[in-house]
């Protein structure tokens, strides 16, 4: 899986490869990359909702289609071809649930609410295990810190700890089938054991140390709301399943799907960032150059990192700017920056070089 940086007049001739660690020298801002992203952006901050409502029904539609062409199919060839477009078609739908935590809701009308009712509930990932959750990685002070929940020192750990972020993410539809059919309702009745649900088994984290707050406001509501939703679904595909309703079949390649999304978006987040920082805070540009572009021409990108995850790097650097139009900022800026720029250095070629390094990178420093 590879892909090179787009060509421009400027840019570089060759991507960069993982850097090694630099997380105790401070990096000093580059105000000039800031101001020329915010300058030849100020066009490309409204969403179209056309674009969101098109392209998450149609990844909605190919994933649920190729999941029962999966279950209904006796041919294990084509069990295996409809599961793998299932996987990807769920992944990419899936992946809205990261523009639900950037895009104000009254600019895409209903969108968070069909996303919920479509995908998130059924899927057992409602938008409220992200939203509250996502903002705190994005806060300047809060980045690679101990108190960022999407943030581990991958680089900095043993290199065992680099395999294992992915193996553990194949277990995710059984601990998220326990956290709504069992610990939700109990939760309810046991006061100790909701704040536990809250703070350990309510987000989207990787950092084990990370504890969430109670939800307020309107967020609470919402949480409430799909969390009923959730643990009704859940109780009942587990009944359903005991009581033969849904064979046991059917509910295996469910969970392998679902097994398989998750285990991709973890890949796709063990590249997302260089995970070089030791707890320190960071400026905004260190923040840019310790976070990840896979740009075009290269296609299969967009098959592992959809949705704008492409452009991960960018998008720490312009959060405000919608996943269909990072592209055409990435563009602007190449078209806009000498070949010598901070912007450049954020470019990568290949997923696999990215975990290759990441591994060198852990094995060389324990």
């Amino acid at each position: 899986m590879s892909s090179t940086i787009s060509s421009s007049k400027n840019a570089p001739k060759a991507v960069a490869e993982p850097r090694p660690a630099s997380a105790t020298v401070p990096v000093a801002e580059d105000n000039d990359l800031i101001r020329a992203a915010a300058k030849v952006t100020r066009d490309l901050n409204a969403p179209r909702p056309a674009v969101y409502w098109a392209d998450f029904l149609t990844s909605l539609g190919v994933g649920y289609g190729s999941l029962a062409g999966a279950i209904f199919s006796h041919s294990p060839w084509l069990v295996l071809l409809f599961g793998l477009i299932a996987i990807l078609a769920l992944y990419r739908a899936g992946s809205f649930i990261h523009e639900l935590t950037h895009v104000r809701r009254n600019t895409l009308p209903g969108f968070h609410f069909a996303w919920n009712a479509l995908f998130g509930v059924p899927m057992l990932i409602p938008s409220f295990m992200y939203e509250g959750i996502h903002s705190i990685h994005h806060r300047t002070k809060k980045y690679g810190t101990i108190e960022d929940p999407e943030y581990l020192p991958l680089a900095l750990m043993k290199p065992w700890s680099v395999p294992l972020f992915v193996v553990v993410a194949a277990l995710a539809p059984v601990a998220l089938l326990f956290r709504y059919a069992i610990l939700a309702p109990l939760s309810a009745i046991i006061p100790p054991l909701r704040t536990l649900v809250v703070e350990r088994y309510s987000g989207l984290i990787i950092n084990p140390d990370f504890r969430r707050k109670p939800p307020e406001g309107d967020l609470k509501r919402r949480w409430l709301a799909c969390e009923i939703g959730a643990s009704i679904w859940a109780i009942a595909l587990l009944a359903m399943v005991a009581t033969e309703v849904i064979p046991m079949r059917a509910f295996l390649i469910f969970l392998a799907v679902m097994s398989g999304s998750v285990v991709l978006n973890q890949i796709r987040t063990l590249v997302a960032h260089l995970w070089e920082n030791d707890g320190h805070e960071m400026s905004v540009t260190a923040q840019y150059l310790d976070s990840v572009n896979v740009p075009p021409p290269g296609t299969l990108p967009a098959l592992w990192a959809p949705v704008g995850l492409r452009y991960h790097a960018l998008h720490h650097l312009l959060p405000g700017v919608p996943y269909h139009n990072l592209g055409e900022a990435h563009r602007r800026l190449a078209a806009e920056l000498p070949s010598g720029s901070n912007f450049y250095r954020a470019d990568h070629n290949s997923l696999w070089a990215l975990i290759m390094g990441l591994v060198r990178g852990s094995a060389g420093r324990n």
